[in-house]
């Protein structure tokens, strides 16, 4: 495939006004070493719009108070602005209903989450649990913590020289006696787009559930969970946008009435005797303690935020952004790209001939330019692959084409040096 020019592109999209789009973002008019700041390192985590930053601090200062629990009136302004935020998360992932949208930490946490919960109800000794060799290490260590806990498999579904599952083996893999397929939307070390509706319909053919883990998905495309009609699913604020600290579990009903709760105390609960607790309803039976709700305010924020922009044109502007990105990366020559799968999202991974991945961060960023290097909780990729780990430059809405620039330039310095 031909990838397009600086100019080609520009032109494709020149209805999406990015500078417009940079101003809302304080922290990327600063300068790093002298340099102006070029952050890449937006699967990490994102940057946050004023109006989130002005949200969370508006709230400390007028709104504070805690949720669900008192009569006054900041408690009832905070508690109607924590679940507008779980209506705001219910329409943007398109859910059924607010008590199908659990909030938690992150990612990490409503994937252990499931894996507690579920397992603790629907898995048992001989059973079998899928997982992909491309999964964050999020997705990957709760299973195992999960079969050494019931006495279940854990078996892995293998991908090419592309980064493309094998689809062949993945069929091979299913079986009456799994119980879960836990998968990945995008692979935040390769990009890989999944697909994930076939996956889904593949795995509730022999009755497994499906969880997807959709943390680097959301912030690049619309996310439909009624069209991938997959059981859970899971991402967190603060790579879309919003604050640390608050993620989200969408789950169907079927599973999350049946569950048990993942911890308890606080509002998991309707009434607590010594002899006897009842838990509450959805989604509470999931919210033990407080929950962060002032973060969760902010990703209502974020998403509106990222609304009003319009997630398909986001979609169409960062697509042509990696698509520039890998075509002048690549042409710099003795590198290795890890992930050239049809359908990628979001980054591009890469690897010098020679030179360590560490190196060509450290250097990177004293010209200004932020990369993630190293495994990015992959380590099953990077074994794959033979190496220790691989430089990423990760991409977002505020990205534009001149700090592509900017990054090849700096690799171009790094490999004279060398």
């Amino acid at each position: 495939m031909a990838y397009p020019t600086q100019t080609a592109a520009m032109e494709d999209l020149d209805t999406f006004d990015v500078q417009r789009i940079r101003e809302d973002f304080p922290i990327l008019h600063q300068k790093v070493y002298g340099k102006p700041l070029v952050y890449l390192d937006n699967g990490a985590t994102t940057q946050k719009p004023s109006v989130v930053i002005d949200t969370i601090a508006d709230f400390y200062r007028q709104r504070n108070s805690n949720i669900h629990r008192g009569v006054h009136y900041l408690s009832d302004q905070a508690t109607t602005a924590f679940e507008d935020a779980r209506k705001t998360v219910r329409r943007f992932i398109n859910a059924p209903h607010e008590r199908q949208i659990i909030f938690t930490r992150g990612t990490t946490e409503s994937i252990n989450l499931v894996a507690f919960s579920f397992g603790e109800r629907f898995v048992n000794a001989g059973d079998e649990i899928l997982v992909s060799e491309m999964e964050h290490h999020s997705n990957i260590v709760p299973w195992q913590m999960l079969c050494e806990r019931r006495g279940a498999k854990l078996r892995v579904i293998p991908f090419d020289d592309k980064g493309e599952l094998v689809w062949e083996k993945f069929e091979e893999l299913l079986n009456p006696r799994v119980k879960m397929v836990a998968i990945t939307f995008v692979s935040n070390s390769l990009g890989t787009v999944n697909p994930i509706a076939r996956i889904v319909e593949k795995a509730h053919a022999v009755g497994a559930a499906v969880l997807v883990d959709a943390a680097q998905a959301v912030q690049h495309k619309v996310v439909d969970v009624q069209a991938l009609d997959c059981d859970f699913l899971a991402f967190s604020g603060h790579k879309v946008y919003a604050s640390t600290g608050i993620g989200v579990l969408y789950g169907k009903e079927k599973w999350l009435e049946r569950m048990p709760p993942y911890q308890g105390g606080g509002d998991m609960i309707k009434s607590v005797s010594f002899e006897k607790t009842v838990f509450n309803e959805l989604p509470f039976k999931f919210e033990a303690g407080t929950v962060d709700y002032v973060a969760a305010i902010s990703l209502g924020t974020a998403i509106d935020y990222l609304e009003g922009i319009g997630l398909e044109r986001v979609e169409a502007y960062e697509d042509q952004l990696l698509r520039y990105a890998t075509e002048r990366i690549t042409s710099l020559g003795d590198l290795r790209l890890f992930g050239q799968a049809r359908e990628k999202a979001g980054s591009v991974s890469f690897l010098f001939d020679g030179i360590h991945h560490y190196d060509t961060g450290l250097m990177v960023d004293k010209m200004g330019v932020a990369l993630r290097t190293g495994t990015h909780c992959t380590e099953p990729v990077m074994q794959h692959f033979g190496v220790t780990g691989t430089v990423r430059a990760s991409f977002a809405l505020y990205n534009t084409f001149e700090e592509i620039d900017i990054l090849v330039e700096a690799l171009a310095r790094v490999k004279r040096m060398f």
